[in-house]
């Protein structure tokens, strides 16, 4: 038995050696089967403004923060030590073999974002990059 393919079509393999058989089909997120807070149907949105990335040679690491402004204290502790240090929200692992996929939905979603909003005053230029 395995699974093979790309994006959201998938192939699984439920044959035995002899006789081989295919089931084509889509993984949707089921929001239903997740618990939020307080026992809400599916899980909480998380609001991060920064992500970090680190790696090993099996897995990549997605750390998301989220930066707020900071105070006069913490300019000056960060003018002297270099460090903002940022809460961490949510930390994601995913399989090196994962992040293609990632990298090309992730492509195509702001390609069609910036085709919707691209009226939009905010949306012009690269803009920083973490």
């Amino acid at each position: 038995m395995g699974v093979r393919g790309r994006g959201p079509g998938l192939v699984l393999d439920l044959g035995m050696a002899d006789q081989p058989k295919q089931i084509n089909f889509t993984i949707i997120p089921d929001d239903a089967s997740a618990e939020g807070p307080g026992g809400d149907k599916g899980p909480a949105r998380t609001y991060s403004n920064f992500c970090s990335i680190a790696h090993t040679p099996f897995d990549l690491t997605l750390t998301f923060c989220e930066v707020m402004p900071l105070t006069e204290k913490e300019i000056k502790e960060a003018e002297s030590d270099h460090v903002v240090r940022a809460p961490v929200r949510a930390r994601i692992v995913v399989p090196v073999q994962f992040v293609p996929n990632l990298i090309n939905v992730l492509q195509e979603h702001w390609r069609v974002f910036s085709e919707s909003y691209s009226n939009v005053g905010w949306n012009k230029g690269p803009g920083p990059i973490h």
